[in-house]
């Protein structure tokens, strides 16, 4: 293709054609009807009802790869998104749609809040040091 064509400023031809976002997304910008919140570091752990590479689902390609990602080990959702060469934005709505269908699940991580007392995890260090 030229410069000069219509349209061909969507195309790369090294990289080939691009797809924009809100195709792989069907144009939903929050992930699920419940508009769960995925943090960068949320843990995505692939659950027992996932598909397997070889059924035949109405899964799209994306969702299909986030999927092979998790088959190998729980990843976070920054990883994914590294892995799979997609925005996060993309990964978190293709993650609600996985975990609406029972295919993951999801660890979020602990609230500051939640966390131990940093001194009395320094208490039971000198404690053990002492045994």
């Amino acid at each position: 293709m030229t410069e000069d064509m219509p349209g061909s400023q969507w195309f790369d031809n090294e990289a080939g054609p691009l797809v924009r976002p809100y195709a792989m997304t069907g144009g939903r910008t929050k992930p699920g009807p419940t508009g769960v919140r995925f943090d960068l570091i949320a843990l995505v752990t692939l659950d027992t009802g996932a598909p397997g590479a070889d059924e035949d689902t109405s899964l799209g390609p994306e969702h299909r790869a986030l999927i092979e990602l998790c088959r190998v080990e729980t990843q976070s959702v920054a990883e994914l998104a590294a892995d799979a060469d997609l925005p996060v934005g993309v990964v978190r709505v293709l993650l609600g749609d996985l975990l609406e269908l029972g295919c993951v699940t999801v660890s979020r991580p602990v609230p500051p809040a939640q966390l131990p007392d940093e001194r009395i995890l320094r208490e039971v260090i000198d404690g053990l040091r002492a045994l």
